[in-house]
């Protein structure tokens, strides 16, 4: 059974980013398949339904991605954006995106994969070239190369989110103080 997708980072570009888990050391890569691709895309309510994605329509999206978190560590490390990188979003942003359309049961949202991956691109467009980038921060979790949207009170937050490490470090600290230890929670 596959592993399933995680939605933490309060924004979709963020979380498809986030699709590539412990870039520096274990590389999980949840986009296995364009099973997985199309899954991604409908989990994350961008679209209901996604026609199904090819195998270079995987390789597409990965690309993309890897353009995205790129241009998410560049702003992060408050270098330049990488050209090759803000042409490629770019190039996948200015396709046909996905529309909704009105139901009678309400609001549906059906797409091809260039559609999918064109709303993806466009809110990535939206999210670095706009006023949250200054709440953009990497998880605090060293094995994490998450990166999230902290609108907590006093920018405060510290993780991804609890489900992915959050609690995975709560529970260590609490396993060190019963234990008398001191603990490591490894920020960045």
């Amino acid at each position: 059974m596959a592993e399933k997708h995680i939605y933490a980072c309060g924004d979709p570009a963020l979380d498809f980013a986030a699709t590539l888990r412990a870039r520096h050391s274990l590389r999980i890569d949840m986009l296995t398949s364009p099973d997985r691709l199309d899954a991604w895309y409908r989990e994350s309510g961008l679209v209901d339904s996604v026609t199904p994605s090819t195998e270079s329509d995987l390789t597409r999206a990965r690309a993309v991605r890897e353009a995205v978190y790129r241009l998410i560590t560049d702003r992060l490390g408050n270098r330049p954006y990488d050209s090759a990188a803000v042409a490629l979003v770019n190039e996948a942003a200015r396709r046909p995106t996905a529309q909704p359309q009105l139901v009678p049961p309400g609001r549906r949202t059906a797409a091809t994969p260039e559609q999918a991956l064109s709303t993806v691109a466009r809110r990535a467009v939206e999210l670095l070239g706009g006023p949250q980038t200054s709440l953009l921060k990497e998880c605090g979790n060293p094995e994490c190369t998450s990166v999230y949207v902290d609108r907590s009170r006093g920018a405060r937050r510290q993780w991804c989110g609890m489900e992915p490490c959050g609690n995975r470090f709560k529970a260590a600290a609490y396993r060190a103080r019963k234990k008398g230890a001191p603990v490591a929670l490894g920020s960045r």
